[in-house]
């Protein structure tokens, strides 16, 4: 994760809704982060709930003037708490498997404001959420569609399916989050969809309710969400002429947030680049915003344990690790960090931040410029809202970090620390 240049000294609380310094000291909300590690420890995620909702009504408040549904993309983080705060704003969600449909069934969502996306559906997860009685799914190969009739027959229940067409638009931040060109496992070719539409036009147990499509993740333009509609928008009235009428055009998530550098689309303007394709065709529009609702308003907390040089080179190594927070060695992401309390120290310094997982990829940063901490210190890791602990593992057998939901002034834990037990439970 070399960067092309060094990267300077930054804050992002000025581009971070919720988190500011006061009198030198970081807070969300009105909660200092101090407070929370003395309380709770470290590494410990941070949440705003101030900063998820106004990202929920922004995304909302964009679309106002036609149908709509905001489909939270559960796998972005899926904190049952999380969930619950935007299941009260009024949020629709959006799944990848019949553990994120749990979680939702289980604080009580009806299931007709979910939809199930996903490559891989099994006839066990297909047939709960045909129990569940979802609005949506959102089928990706002709494969999956034979599973879905015969599951449906076996329930005597008919399906509400879209299919996921591939709009072979090329986006996303990186490879691994680039999910609309033929050469990705995702969608289906559009001819090959539109066959499928007229030969089960009139199945039994199959309903065509809508079309799909998904181009890719940590999008910072709005060029490729302004071909993939077009495209799509082409396909519904297509399928309109030829007698299949939907009522949901899905366009799936995919804008960007800004970590260090970025500049994402204003999400006025997304909604200004897609709405003129879309008025006319009577279709209900679903999103599936995962990080642009959570991503910013997430921070992992991390206490300094060591500071070490090589030669030249100077260490910081912190307690957080790759087994916490992945991205940086995944995507080779770049997520600021800073310290929690400001002006301690006045020398600036250029350091890797490591953490103590035994590999050479457990490094969050590299040659970061930073105030040099001490010992001890808390440093924050900003922009960890969205893939954070829902990609956290136990890697090195190390218990995944607690969890804590901020509102205001007041902050409850929502995830306990895991134990030395919970690691061996089941085993």
């Amino acid at each position: 994760m070399k960067h092309s240049k060094p990267l300077a000294l930054t804050d992002p609380t000025t581009y971070t809704p919720h988190y500011k310094y006061r009198e030198g000291a970081l807070e969300c909300e009105s909660v200092p982060l101090s407070r929370i590690a003395e309380k709770y420890g470290t590494p410990t995620y941070v949440y705003s709930s101030a900063s998820i909702l106004d990202a929920y009504r922004r995304f909302s408040s964009g679309f106002r003037s036609i149908p709509h549904s905001i489909c939270y993309a559960v796998k972005a983080n899926s904190n049952l708490s999380i969930l619950k705060l935007l299941a009260r704003a009024g949020s629709s969600f959006d799944i990848v498997s019949a553990g994120e449909l749990h979680r939702l069934r289980h604080i009580g969502v009806p299931g007709r404001r979910i939809v199930f996306s996903g490559v891989g559906k099994s006839k066990e997860e297909i047939r709960e959420a045909l129990q569940a009685g979802i609005l949506l799914f959102n089928v990706e190969s002709e494969s999956e569609l034979d599973t879905l009739a015969a599951e449906a027959a076996r329930l005597k229940r008919r399906a509400s399916a879209a299919l996921r067409v591939n709009p072979d638009v090329q986006a996303g931040a990186h490879a691994h989050i680039s999910t609309g060109h033929h050469r990705h496992k995702f969608g289906i070719d559009w001819d090959h969809a539109r066959r499928l539409y007229l030969d089960q036009s009139r199945a039994k147990w199959i309903s065509w309710q809508g079309i799909s499509a998904h181009i890719g993740s940590q999008i910072l333009g709005l060029a490729p969400f302004r071909r993939a509609v077009v495209r799509v928008s082409s396909l519904v009235r297509e399928l309109a002429k030829a007698g299949v009428n939907l009522s949901y055009l899905d366009l799936g998530g995919g804008v960007g947030i800004r970590y260090t550098r970025e500049s994402p689309p204003d999400l006025d303007a997304y909604a200004r680049a897609i709405l003129p394709h879309i008025r006319t065709l009577g279709c209900r529009l679903l999103l599936e915003p995962g990080r642009a609702i959570v991503g910013p308003a997430g921070v992992l907390l991390t206490s300094v344990l060591h500071i070490k040089r090589n030669r030249e080179k100077l260490f910081i190594v912190v307690d957080a690790a790759m087994n916490d927070f992945i991205r940086p060695a995944l995507y080779q992401a770049v997520h600021p960090i800073t310290p929690v309390t400001r002006g301690k120290n006045a020398h600036v310094t250029k350091a890797d931040i490591v953490g103590p997982v035994c590999e050479t990829g457990d490094c969050f940063l590299h040659d970061w410029t930073m105030e040099l901490p001490r010992t001890g210190d808390l440093l924050v890791l900003w922009g960890a809202g969205a893939y954070g602990f829902a990609q956290s593992s136990n890697y090195n057998s190390r218990p995944r970090a607690a969890e804590i939901l901020v509102n205001k002034n007041q902050f409850k834990r929502v995830r306990k620390r895991e134990s030395r037990s919970d690691l061996i439970r089941g085993e």
